[in-house]
C-alpha cells in the first residue's frame, strides 16, 4: 500500500469517524488511544495489541482506541520509526551510531520480525531503542490524549449546537 493512500483524505475521515462516534465519555475514548499510542510507541511490533488491549481493561480506557492507537507503528512506518528510536536512543546514551549504521541493523530486525533478531542487535541498541521509544512515548501520549479528548469534545459540541439550531 503506498503512503498516499494511507494518509489520503478518505482514510483519515475514515479514521476520524471511529474516533468521535464510538459511544462513550471523551476521557475514557482517548484514554484508550493514548493507552495505544503508548504500548505502539513503547513496545515491538508483535506484543503491542498484547499488552494493550489488557491494559485498556486494567485502565478503563477504550478497547477501540487500544487497538487502532497501536497502528502508529505498522508494516509501513516502522521502516522509518524503529531506526530513529535507535538513533535517538543512542545519541542520548551518547553512542555515535550513524544513521546508516542502524538502518541496516534494523532491516535484518524488521526483515525477520522476532525478539531474537531485536535481541541480536546487541545490548547497546536493544537499550537504545527502549531508550528512545519511551521518548517518542512521553511525546505522544499526553498528544493524542489532549487530540482525541477535544477531536471527541468539540464534535459532540457541533453536533449539539446543530441539533438545537444554534
Amino acid at each position: 500500500m503506498k503512503m498516499g493512500k494511507i494518509f489520503s483524505r478518505k482514510s483519515l475521515l475514515r479514521l476520524y469517524a471511529k474516533i468521535v462516534r464510538e459511544k462513550a465519555d471523551a476521557k475514557y475514548i482517548a484514554r484508550g488511544w493514548a493507552i495505544g499510542m503508548f504500548c505502539g510507541c513503547f513496545f515491538p511490533f508483535g506484543i503491542q495489541l498484547l499488552i494493550s488491549i489488557p491494559a485498556a481493561f486494567i485502565l478503563r480506557g477504550s478497547k477501540i482506541g487500544a487497538t487502532l492507537g497501536t497502528l502508529l507503528t505498522n508494516h509501513v512506518t516502522i521502516f522509518f520509526i524503529y531506526p530513529l528510536q535507535c538513533y535517538v536512543g543512542d545519541r542520548l546514551m551518547g553512542g555515535r551510531l550513524s544513521w546508516e549504521q542502524i538502518k541496516e541493523v534494523m532491516a535484518n530486525v524488521l526483515e525477520k520480525q522476532s525478539f531474537e533478531s531485536l535481541f541480536e542487535l546487541g545490548w547497546h541498541l536493544t537499550v537504545a531503542f527502549f531508550i528512545g521509544g519511551a521518548i517518542l512515548t512521553a511525546i505522544m501520549t499526553p498528544l493524542t490524549y489532549v487530540g482525541v479528548k477535544n477531536l471527541v469534545i468539540k464534535r459532540r459540541e457541533r453536533r449539539r449546537n446543530i441539533s438545537t439550531g444554534k
